[in-house]
């Protein structure tokens, strides 16, 4: 059973990577990966959350960054050493067949910390706006998605990677996202008090 399990990661892996290649891909999914490339979303959100929440933006940031800090601790630091799953760019009799577009890097691939990061993220922040704005949660997870499967198109995770890593970003991101409306009272952040 779990042999079946990596050989369909396998041939998703590749219909992905292989599969749907293509110039403007090429051009696009290593940007969608890059986290400087977001650098300007992460900037206008800090400066959104002080700007019309003042202290309760403050402490959004610092739950945000709390969310970030778990999920890439927990992935990387925790479960990543736990498995030691090559990443497909790096597994021998399998690495010859797939179209790296970016650098390998030496780290192992099971979960995706960017898959886990970007959905503890996306989770957080549907959670703390979803009054405000029904539709956030289109955005942010369509912004997490993105990141995911550009992680699987240029080569660096297989498919099972970043579901576990979006699994493990969605649970932390619940956990931060009660935690701080808990902590402020759900009333009185969207009252923008």
């Amino acid at each position: 059973m779990f042999e079946q399990i990596i050989q369909f990661d396998h041939q998703v892996f590749t219909a992905v990577n292989s599969g749907l290649s293509n110039a403007f891909f090429d051009w696009l999914m290593p940007m969608l990966r890059n986290r400087y490339f977001w650098t300007p979303v992460y900037v206008f959100l800090i400066i959104f959350l002080i700007r019309n929440y003042k202290k309760n933006g403050a402490i959004c940031i610092l739950f945000l960054l709390l969310t970030f800090a778990l999920a890439d601790f927990i992935s990387a630091s925790i479960i990543k050493p736990s498995f030691q799953r090559l990443r497909p760019c790096n597994e021998v009799g399998f690495k010859e067949e797939i179209t790296s577009r970016v650098a390998c890097g030496a780290g192992f691939s099971f979960p995706s910390s960017h898959a886990s990061n970007h959905f503890a993220i996306a989770m957080f922040l549907s959670m703390v706006f979803a009054k405000r704005w029904r539709w956030i949660w289109l955005l942010t997870f369509l912004w997490a998605f993105s990141i995911c499967f550009a992680q699987v198109y240029v080569g660096v995770h297989f498919p099972i990677d970043v579901i576990a890593g979006a699994l493990l970003g969605c649970i932390i991101g619940y956990l931060t996202g009660t935690g701080f409306l808990t902590l402020l009272s759900e009333k009185k952040w969207n009252s923008g008090l």
